[in-house]
């Protein structure tokens, strides 16, 4: 198999690497030292394995992992941690390896053996149990590659058939989401102001009529006015007012 080592700390990585080449089942095709050069690595390399740090500054482990998951063939994904709390409980009922460090070489080849690709489900389940702070970035596909937003980028959300508009301050982009469940996950983020829009709360500057008598918000960044729903305004207003945004 071609793995792909992933840790933020280069010794550890070092480590693993010496591992890996004493077991005869891998072969070592790059490493990264955190989640983003972990999806650029995997896209340029295509590895069949990836030996995952789950705890590193900026994008953690889990939210790489749930990011490989959309591609059409994601890799298998073994995750490393340090932290033997109740999270590895997450990983054994979901059958989903990982390795404590530091790690010995026989639980290794165990868990070579019996590496799995993940689901979204299970990545959810992880993510919850390592109680993280939530994705930092949401995920398109373009032309089969993955690109990343920032989600401190995102000015709105906006329903599309079975996709999701994301709007930037500098583009926009098709995500394969639907506008509930984001909803739901960034909840803390965004405000939904009509059934197929979500604004970034931090974006909102204020709320104004336009020709047709119709209340729209007023957002940072952007020239497009969006119409807020007589069913949702009183709570725009609200949010606003209690100076939220």
């Amino acid at each position: 198999m071609k793995c792909l080592v992933v840790d933020d700390e280069p010794l550890a990585r070092q480590r693993l690497v010496r591992l890996l080449e004493t077991t005869q089942q891998c072969e070592v095709c790059g490493e990264a030292g955190d989640g983003q050069q972990t999806l650029q690595e995997v896209q340029q390399l295509q590895p069949d394995l990836v030996l995952l740090d789950i705890r590193m500054p900026g994008m953690d482990g889990l939210e790489a992992a749930r990011h490989l998951a959309c591609l059409d063939k994601p890799p298998a994904i073994v995750f490393t941690t340090a932290y033997g709390d109740h999270a590895l409980e997450a990983f054994e009922t979901q059958a989903v390896d990982y390795l404590l460090k530091p790690i010995h070489p026989e639980r290794l080849v165990q868990a070579l053996e019996k590496a799995r690709r993940l689901t979204r489900a299970q990545l959810q389940e992880l993510q919850d149990a390592e109680d993280g702070g939530g994705r930092s970035h949401l995920c398109a596909r373009v032309r089969g590659n993955l690109e990343l937003i920032p989600l401190v980028d995102v000015v709105y959300l906006q329903a599309d058939n079975k996709y999701v508009t994301v709007r930037s301050r500098q583009r926009q982009i098709l995500i394969e989401e639907s506008l509930k469940s984001l909803e739901q996950e960034f909840a803390n983020r965004f405000i939904r102001i009509h059934r197929n829009a979500l604004v970034a709360v931090a974006a909102i500057r204020g709320l104004e009529k336009d020709a047709e008598g119709h209340c729209c918000v007023v957002l940072d960044g952007v020239e497009e006015r969006l119409e807020v729903s007589r069913r949702l305004l009183p709570d725009v207003r609200k949010r606003i007012r209690a100076g939220i945004v």
